[in-house]
């Protein structure tokens, strides 16, 4: 199983993508955690990028692409494996493209979880998550919380809200995604790799719909 999770900022995607990780025995490819194991391990990429972050720069999509290529390229890459946050913009894809490509991997499916812009700046503005490395866990006050306030279900830690979860920053992200990430889906409806799935409902709900989404092509 080969995926690419598609959507919206606070559609979901990162817990999607642990529920399918864990059911589906994949690994769970976020680009935020590469960065840090990169930086971390000092590699290349990784050097790069701590350069760029303590500086207070945006890593720029070459050194992102750079990064993605690094994991692929190690002897323990992920034959199965669920990307969540990338690729974002078209260039991004096209890079992924040809690092599968000389990896000899193909991808399987790209799941596009479809939520309207104000059901987004909802959902964000009641997001809170666990900041430990390799948790990341995710919750809202409404629709998903913790079992206890405040405290990650999964491991314990104090539960953190970003600062860009205000209203009007969702509002500025979606605007940057619906021009940079949106173009992504001709291409890989071209490819014949695209399945919309409405990622509105309940998240148990949204997680069956993919499941049978991917059943109905054979790849679960």
């Amino acid at each position: 199983m080969r995926l690419i999770l598609l959507g919206p900022p606070g559609c979901g995607k990162g817990t999607q993508a642990k529920s399918l990780c864990h059911d589906l025995r994949a690994e769970h490819i976020g680009t935020g955690d590469l960065l840090r194991d990169a930086i971390r391990r000092e590699t290349p990429a990784g050097i790069l990028a701590r350069i760029r972050v303590e500086a207070g720069h945006l890593v720029p999509d070459e050194l992102v692409n750079d990064l993605i290529a690094e994991r692929f390229s190690r002897s323990d890459r992920p034959d199965r494996f669920v990307m969540d946050g990338y690729p974002r913009t078209l260039p991004q894809a096209c890079a992924f493209d040809a690092i599968l490509t000389a990896a000899g991997l193909n991808l399987d499916s790209v799941l596009m979880m479809e939520v309207r812009d104000e059901v987004i700046v909802h959902r964000v503005s009641g997001r809170w998550s666990c900041p430990k490395f390799g948790c990341k866990a995710t919750y809202h006050i409404e629709s998903n919380p913790p079992f206890r306030p405040g405290i990650c279900s999964d491991c314990g830690t104090s539960l953190v809200q970003r600062a860009d979860d205000a209203p009007e920053t969702v509002r500025e992200r979606l605007v940057i995604y619906h021009r940079d990430t949106e173009p992504l889906v001709p291409h890989y409806s071209k490819a014949g790799l695209l399945i919309r799935i409405c990622g509105e409902g309940d998240i148990s709900i949204v997680s069956q719909d993919m499941r049978r989404a991917l059943a109905a092509r054979s790849i679960v």
